[in-house]
Formats: structure tokens, C-alpha cells, sequence
């Protein structure tokens, strides 16, 4: 069963105040827990425990929450499939600790510049995948989905395991998005931990539940919207006045 977390603000896990736990209500069957963990390191170390023993663990990001396993671990992987329930064939992304990590898992046919414009960010970009990215992530595209959320908390996950991360968002296919770790109790049972960062995004916009903005920058002087998610006048804004990049339709 996991752990319920008490909340992490973008800081909290790593640094600050010893803060009060509060009571998580399980779902059902699930052993109720308090830890304290606001202004301490047991969050971020117990979350590397779990990913690097091979378990899924909820998160908190800078748009809605995920769902987050070793990318490496090909095991790993495949039970992230069955817990969303999703289609082999549709792509998981992979979440970094800094920008200068997506040289190593991809091929960048853009400028650097154009990635710090747009990483850290709720942006996430499609380029093609080197072969250091695990070949049994996503085996059925030669494009990967590069994350680095504006999130410390992820970030510094990301960081401490050493390498990539496989994220999606921590609701069923199909579903509405989570920006509470209460919209998820369905999937606690199959998590090794569940990190609550409190809600996510702007809870009173109604852009909170798109999730990042998707764009395929895969061909050089194009880019192609693949989701809009909450940031899409933005990033257009930046790949076509500023790099002059020009849209490419999507076909049928």
C-alpha cells in the first residue's frame, strides 16, 4: 500500500520548516498513515527508494499531477502501461532534472536557446530519441516527449535518480486530469508512494486540467501542435516570432 505524503510546496520537500502532517483518507481496503514530511528530506528520499526498487510514484508538477517510474527499468515501464490503462502504442514522455539532460536522450534539431526559452516550463517537446533512451519505452515511434517541469520538487527527483523519468498524467486514459492527490485515490493501491504537493496550477483557471502544451519539433524550421494544453499562445508566440518557425498542419 502506499504512503500518503504531506504536503510540498515547490520547496518544502528539500528545505524550510518542520510542518505538521495531516491524515490522507485511503481508499478502500488501504492502511491510513501520517508523515511528516514538509521542510524535511523524507519525501525526496523515500521517492528515490521506491523508483530505484522498481515502484510507480505520484507527483506533483507544474501543471497537473503524474504518475513516475525509472525510465530505464523496462519492468517499471510496462506496469505504468497497465496502471493507465493506456494503449501500447500511445507514447509516454520522459521528465528531466535540467535542460542540458534532453542532449542526452534526444537528437535537438533546434538552438539551445530555444529550449532555456521554453525549459523549465508546462511545455513539453517531441524531438527524435537517441539510443540511450531505453529501447523498450515507446518502441513503436523514433520521437520521444522531453518534460522539464517549472516543478522543483520533480525536478530534484529526477536529479537524484541519476537519469530520465517516464511521467504521465495520474488519472485513468480517457479521464479528466488530477490537481489533487484525493482526484487519484482509485490509483493509490497500485503506487509505492503517493507525494501530495497540495493542489497544482491555478485551481480556478479553466486551463488547469489541459496539462502541458505537446509540440513536435522533430522537423527543422516546423513545429506542429500536438496537444494545446495550458501554454499554447505562449509557445507559439516563441517559436515563430521569435524563431520563425512555421506550423505544420496535422494530417488525417
Amino acid at each position: 500500500m502506499p504512503v500518503a505524503l504531506g504536503r510540498c510546496g515547490l520547496r518544502g520537500m528539500l528545505a524550510g520548516p518542520m510542518a505538521r502532517g495531516r491524515l490522507l483518507p485511503a481508499c478502500a481496503g488501504a492502511e491510513r498513515r501520517v508523515c511528516l514530511v514538509e521542510g524535511t528530506g523524507q519525501a525526496a528520499r523515500s521517492a528515490v527508494a521506491a523508483l530505484r526498487e522498481g515502484g510507480l510514484v505520484a507527483v506533483p508538477t507544474d501543471t497537473v499531477y503524474g504518475v513516475a517510474c525509472l525510465v530505464q527499468n523496462s519492468a517499471a515501464v510496462e506496469a505504468l502501461y497497465r496502471l493507465k490503462g493506456r494503449p501500447a502504442g500511445k507514447p509516454l514522455a520522459i521528465c528531466l532534472g535540467d535542460v542540458e539532460q534532453v542532449h542526452r536522450y534526444c537528437r535537438v534539431p533546434v538552438p539551445e536557446e530555444l529550449l532555456r526559452d521554453l525549459l523549465p516550463g508546462p511545455v513539453t517537446l517531441v524531438l527524435p530519441r537517441s539510443d540511450a533512451l531505453n529501447a523498450d519505452l515507446n518502441p513503436f515511434t523514433p520521437l520521444v516527449g522531453v518534460r522539464v517541469p517549472d516543478h522543483h520538487f520533480v525536478r530534484e527527483l529526477a536529479r537524484a535518480c541519476g537519469g530520465a523519468l517516464a511521467l504521465t498524467s495520474a488519472n485513468i486514459s480517457e479521464r479528466a486530469s488530477s490537481i489533487t492527490v484525493m482526484e487519484f485515490q482509485e490509483l493509490w493501491p497500485h503506487l509505492s508512494l503517493v507525494i501530495d504537493g497540495g493542489p497544482t496550477g491555478d485551481a480556478l483557471s479553466p486551463e488547469c486540467r489541459l496539462g502541458s502544451t505537446v509540440v513536435d519539433l522533430s522537423i527543422p524550421g516546423k513545429y506542429k501542435v500536438i496537444r494545446p494544453g495550458c501554454a499554447l499562445t505562449q509557445t507559439v508566440e516563441i517559436l515563430a516570432s521569435k524563431y520563425g518557425l512555421r506550423a505544420e498542419e496535422s494530417g488525417c
